[in-house]
């Protein structure tokens, strides 16, 4: 009697729409023999609503995980779905002619289509996926100590949106970047619902301006960090695994080379070429490796010791095959962190020589350029200087948050 009356409790508690977090999975596998039995599902409610999840994730990704309590994945994906739909119809005539046009318009219908079709599956994978099936490894376990920082999540999700928007800027932007309108009508006229942040000087449209601007602050700190990255990876980890006067050579001239003064050391160097995006990622990835190689050393110092690296000498393993199958995989954690919180700096730094005018030359759309444009016009024009300002903030902002969650949650003794 006390069983029916559990189950007929939980039956109603169902169809009073208490649904939990497990509303869209299939039901739980059968334990073996010798295993704890789990408490069985309602028998009724759970399937019709399984059901349902495959059709819901066919016509909205991320309804199902929504309506099952997962707010932040579910409500993403679907208000991303939703927008990149919503971008599809009202800007048709562009996807259409976009795989005649130019290469960044072709680039920017493919990350479209790549996107669409990727949270497709994912919804549809999800809803269909059995929970039991799921082994918590080292990578789902920080996966699910960063979910727990909010502003981490935050910032990741800014992260992703931000490089969405940079990717699709042709196919977003409501104007030319470069178009100048009518002086006479169209110049520092203020956010309006054409304009909806203004118009510059030039009459030209802030908000095509600062979409395509993202592309390049992007790309500039995304390929410079990448170049940065990978000679320090090999630098720091070739001292720290061989040791000895080979270490000492190789860090004094890291050492050597952090103690010049890196903006300085920036201006320099820009200014004895001609400036371009080129130039300046070369410059930034190559004046960034350093605090990589320290940090890739002193991990590898560390894990070259343990045993499984013994186990790998003892075996008769190459030096190299050590190195890239043993240390390298297990110090990527830290690098990835500085990865992360250099691509912030890296903005930053290009903001810097853009607004001294060593950086992205004008027409170009670059953040850093338009905080530049409008010093002058702070009094009259002040949305010229300010949105572009404030989008460096949120997305240097993000960068940092998304970093500081990922140490934590990659390192074992700061997960909470």
């Amino acid at each position: 009697m006390s069983d029916r009356r559990h189950g007929s409790a939980e039956g109603e508690g169902g169809r009073d729409g208490a649904w939990d977090r497990s509303v869209f999975l299939p039901p739980e596998s059968q334990v073996g023999a010798g295993e704890a039995q789990l408490p069985p599902r309602p028998p009724g409610p759970g399937q019709p609503r399984h059901r349902g999840g495959v059709p819901l994730s066919v016509v909205l990704p991320g309804l199902p995980q929504l309506l099952a309590g997962r707010l932040l994945m579910g409500g993403y994906a679907l208000a991303l779905w939703v927008g990149l739909a919503a971008l599809v119809v009202l800007r048709s005539n562009r996807v259409l002619r976009a795989p005649f046009g130019p290469l960044d318009h072709q680039v920017a219908v493919v990350c479209l289509l790549l996107v669409l079709v990727g949270l497709w599956g994912w919804s549809l994978r999800d809803v269909r996926r059995d929970p039991l099936e799921v082994r918590p490894g080292p990578w789902r376990l920080a996966l699910r100590s960063f979910r727990r920082n909010r502003l981490a999540v935050c910032g990741a999700v800014s992260v992703i949106t931000l490089t969405l928007v940079a990717l699709l800027a042709p196919l977003a932007a409501p104007f030319d970047p470069t178009l100048q309108g009518d002086l006479v009508t169209r110049r520092l006229v203020g956010p309006s619902p054409e304009h909806l942040l203004g118009t510059d000087q030039y009459a030209r449209d802030l908000l095509s301006r600062l979409l395509y601007g993202a592309r390049i602050s992007l790309a500039i700190g995304f390929l410079a960090v990448g170049i940065a990255v990978s000679i320090g990876t090999l630098v720091g980890g070739v001292a720290g695994f061989a040791g000895g006067r080979i270490d000492d050579l190789v860090m004094r001239f890291v050492d050597m080379v952090i103690s010049f003064p890196r903006l300085v050391l920036l201006i320099a160097v820009i200014a004895l070429f001609r400036p371009s995006m080129v130039v300046i990622v070369v410059v930034l990835g190559l004046t960034q490796w350093p605090q990589v190689a320290r940090i890739v050393r002193g991990e590898v110092l560390s894990v070259r010791e343990r045993e499984f690296v013994e186990a790998a000498r003892a075996l008769g393993f190459s030096r190299t095959r050590i190195m890239a199958r043993h240390i390298l995989p297990n110090v990527m954690g830290p690098v990835v962190v500085v990865a992360t919180l250099g691509i912030g700096d890296t903005i930053v730094l290009e903001a810097v020589l853009s607004f001294l005018g060593l950086g992205v030359q004008a027409p170009t759309p670059s953040w850093g350029i338009m905080v530049a444009e409008g010093r002058s016009h702070l009094l009259g024009a002040w949305w010229i200087s300010t949105f572009s300002g404030l989008a460096i903030v949120a997305t240097v902002l993000s960068f940092n948050l998304a970093g500081d969650g990922l140490r934590d949650a990659l390192d074992p003794r700061l997960r909470r």
